[in-house]
């Protein structure tokens, strides 16, 4: 008799086009600059990631001041605040900018919206490298909510002078939430012209949403400090999976947890390798899973170039 248990797997899942951009600008400032290559704060928030390359030569720092002067910096996916920039031009640093391209057009916004006078709400996470990037773009203008309770409390200065942003990788249900409490409150706040959730972070939380009402259990690859990871947890729990775990890899699976389970629901966050997504596939198999069946419900195209400045420097290697 065919076993009923199947794992359902969601798509998209894993790398979005910021992510891929990030280790692949890293991965070729390492083969043109040679180690040890400096990268300021993790590329990506990935853990079996940040290992990888920090055996090919790669130094993570928090800070720059601990960088050699003159040495090679990459800033992560996640962006700094322009005086990150400063402090590198201070002490002669080369940067390569690795920022993703949805996030500086969110710190485009605060600073075009601080200019014009308006006094930015920005939805996010407090601690958040994205967060602290953004808010260093304007921070007389800009101030923190972090989820609906926050924003029944908040106090402005002028209601009538609002707008409010977000953080990329947020959950989109959360946000209408935290926005819909604000406009409660200041209905003559304005909304940025465009979504600042970034298209990957929404698609990965369709695709488990999709999923999630046919789900024993939902497992999501992805570290702790990934807030798209930690989010389709919530994302999962919220449309109907019984039980959902985040793990950074298969050796973290307990086997309790598929105890009396049939189906599995399995996803990654937008900085995951597909390599640990099949680990844990190969081990639901162990565990009796043999039936994967994709659930897709978008397909992503979407890629972006290489910054500039990596760009030319290795256009100028070719002709030499």
């Amino acid at each position: 008799m065919a076993s009923e248990k199947k794992v359902l797997l969601a798509a998209p899942r894993g790398y979005c086009a910021g992510v891929d951009r990030a280790i692949l600008t890293v991965e070729k400032s390492l083969d043109l600059y040679g180690a040890p290559l400096y990268v300021r704060k993790e590329i990506v928030h990935n853990r079996y990631v940040v290992q990888s390359l920090e055996d090919r030569g790669v130094i993570f720092v928090d800070e720059l001041d601990v960088v050699p002067e003159g040495s090679t910096v990459v800033f992560s996916a996640h962006g700094v605040a322009p005086s990150v920039h400063q402090e590198a031009a201070d002490r002669s640093l080369k940067t390569i900018d690795a920022t993703c391209p949805l996030v500086t057009k969110v710190h485009a916004e605060a600073r075009r919206f601080s200019s014009e006078g308006l006094d930015i709400i920005l939805i996010g996470h407090e601690g958040h490298e994205e967060v602290e990037g953004t808010m260093g773009e304007a921070p007389k203008s800009i101030t923190l909510v972090q989820n609906p309770e926050e924003a029944r409390h908040l106090e402005v200065e002028d209601p009538e002078k609002l707008i409010w942003l977000s953080q990329t990788t947020l959950s989109v249900d959360e946000t209408i939430q935290t926005v819909k409490v604000l406009k409660e409150r200041f209905p003559e706040m304005a909304s940025p012209p465009s979504d600042d959730i970034c298209y990957a972070t929404q698609n990965r939380q369709t695709a488990v949403k999709a999923m999630s009402p046919n789900c024993d259990l939902v497992i999501v690859v992805g570290s702790g400090n990934s807030s798209n990871s930690v989010r389709l947890v919530e994302v999962a729990l919220d449309a109907g999976a019984r039980a959902s775990y985040r793990v950074d890899s298969f050796r973290e699976l307990q086997s309790e947890w598929v105890e009396g389970v049939l189906t599995v629901g399995v996803t990654s966050g937008a900085s995951v390798p597909e390599l640990l997504v099949q680990e844990v596939i190969d081990w639901l198999a162990e565990q009796g899973f043999n039936d994967c069946e994709e659930v897709n419900t978008a397909e992503e195209t979407l890629m972006f170039a290489l910054p500039p400045e990596l760009r030319r420097d290795i256009k100028a290697a070719a002709t030499q």
